[in-house]
């Protein structure tokens, strides 16, 4: 399934891409298995969204997708069928923090 995924404006930066990106996923549409396809098509994303060994989430990234908040969600947990039909995208966003 070909699943549309927004950048952040850095990560598009490093991807070398402008606007959203496709990625193929073979099986369940989860969190993980877009990652996954997303650093496989751009190697350079590597350790950039997710940890390199734990595969846990940098900080200051979210994943939104159908208004939903899905940071917290398990990443093998499926994503909304929106998502999964190419209908709605997947969003990985830059949280910001100051004060």
């Amino acid at each position: 399934m070909m699943i549309r995924v927004v950048l952040p404006p850095h990560l598009r930066t490093l991807a070398q891409v402008k606007g959203e990106v496709q990625v193929d996923v073979t099986g369940r549409v989860t969190r993980g298995a877009v990652l996954d396809a997303l650093e496989a098509r751009y190697p350079m994303l590597r350790g950039t969204i997710r940890d390199h060994v734990t595969e846990r989430r940098r900080p200051f990234l979210r994943f939104f997708a159908c208004e939903r908040d899905l940071t917290h969600d398990p990443p093998d947990a499926p994503l909304p069928e929106a998502v999964a039909s190419g209908a709605e995208p997947f969003l990985v966003i830059g949280a910001i923090a100051g004060g």
